[in-house]
């Protein structure tokens, strides 16, 4: 099974894995939340960073979820997964990227994984009120 670490602004990405596993159920093993707030430190969220890839090292892979490209979490995160083989940064988590990511994560390769996390976050951004709209003009 894929690891998995999750690395966010706050405790936005505690709330994503919570969110998820009422969808798809618990994950009770390969995953990681670290939570990077203003109080923490570049060197105490990097030790964090490092821990959780430690804790979650896996000849299957590992992916991190980052909230945001350029930000605090990503900035820590690239070093540490540049040493990592197999691995892979994808930014802009949302929750249909943390659903695919538990649902697919063992039973798909890790190129397969990172694809499915990133075009099924694509799709979850849609403006619904004119997808609504062309639907029922086209009907």
């Amino acid at each position: 099974m894929i690891s998995i670490v999750v690395v966010t602004h706050g405790e936005f990405g505690a709330y994503l894995i919570e969110a998820a596993e009422t969808i798809v159920g618990a994950q009770e093993e390969a995953l990681r939340n670290v939570s990077v707030s203003p109080r923490t430190s570049l060197d105490k969220a990097r030790e964090l960073v490092e821990e959780a890839a430690r804790d979650c090292a896996n000849p299957e892979g590992l992916v991190f979820l980052v909230d945001m490209p350029g930000g605090t979490p990503m900035n820590v995160v690239f070093p540490v997964a540049a040493g990592i083989e197999k691995s892979a940064v994808i930014c802009g988590v949302n929750i249909n990227m943390m659903i695919s990511a538990f649902a697919y994560r063992g039973s798909l390769p890790f190129a397969g994984l990172t694809a499915k996390i990133m075009e099924d976050g694509r799709k979850a951004i849609c403006d619904v009120k004119s997808l609504l709209a062309a639907r029922k003009g086209g009907a």
